[in-house]
């Protein structure tokens, strides 16, 4: 059986679970904390990053956007569409939401890394002004909720869900057409409720 290494809390990890979940892809969840370094993480990806997703022959495939489109062709193509127009859709969410969580990681690193005298609040600042754009724009036209999704609106749920872990409070305020987004996905998709951050 396939093997993700995840860790509850990351964004890329809730993506690739809820992917593997909607697709239908049986895979053994292996929860790991990078902080430790732990030999199966090394081995599947050097750079100690996850998820990973391990394969039966022992192959590794690492960054969350390479399993998704892992998972999409083992599924016959359950997450992304086969219309070129309406792939790029979702490619280019899905690619939205991780950057998203790139600036908000960087955030949470920036501040969990450093003594508070030298965390860098200009950083800090840019980060914050690169997600609100983002969300901005997210919520003046958020992403259709059919009966079909893509990893796009996955990744886009799994990074509200971060979001909220991280910055509950401080990225909802002005922004009630993408929370109210947020719920409905939950309601509509009640079985990838477990995958997202917590």
């Amino acid at each position: 059986m396939l093997r993700l290494l995840y860790a509850s809390s990351s964004p890329y990890s809730s993506k690739v679970r809820m992917a593997a979940t909607y697709a239908g892809v049986a895979v053994d969840l292996v929860p790991i904390k990078t902080e430790e370094k732990p030999a199966d993480l090394m081995i599947a990806n050097p750079l100690g990053k996850i998820p990973v997703l391990v394969l039966d022959d022992g192959r590794s495939i690492h960054d969350s956007r390479a399993i998704t489109q892992h998972l999409n062709r083992v599924s016959k193509s359950a997450l992304f569409p086969r219309n070129p127009d309406k792939r790029l859709g979702a490619e280019v969410l899905e690619a939205l939401a991780d950057g998203i969580c790139d600036c908000a990681l960087s955030m949470v690193y920036e501040r969990r890394a450093r003594p508070e005298e030298m965390v860098y609040q200009p950083w800090l600042d840019r980060q914050w002004a690169k997600i609100t754009a983002a969300l901005d724009l997210l919520n003046a036209n958020p992403p259709k909720l059919p009966k079909k999704i893509t990893a796009g609106q996955m990744a886009l749920r799994a990074c509200l869900g971060y979001l909220s872990l991280r910055f509950a409070g401080k990225w909802e305020k002005g922004r009630a057409r993408l929370t109210r987004w947020a719920a409905r996905f939950a309601e509509k998709f009640p079985e990838l409720r477990p995958c997202i951050p917590g």
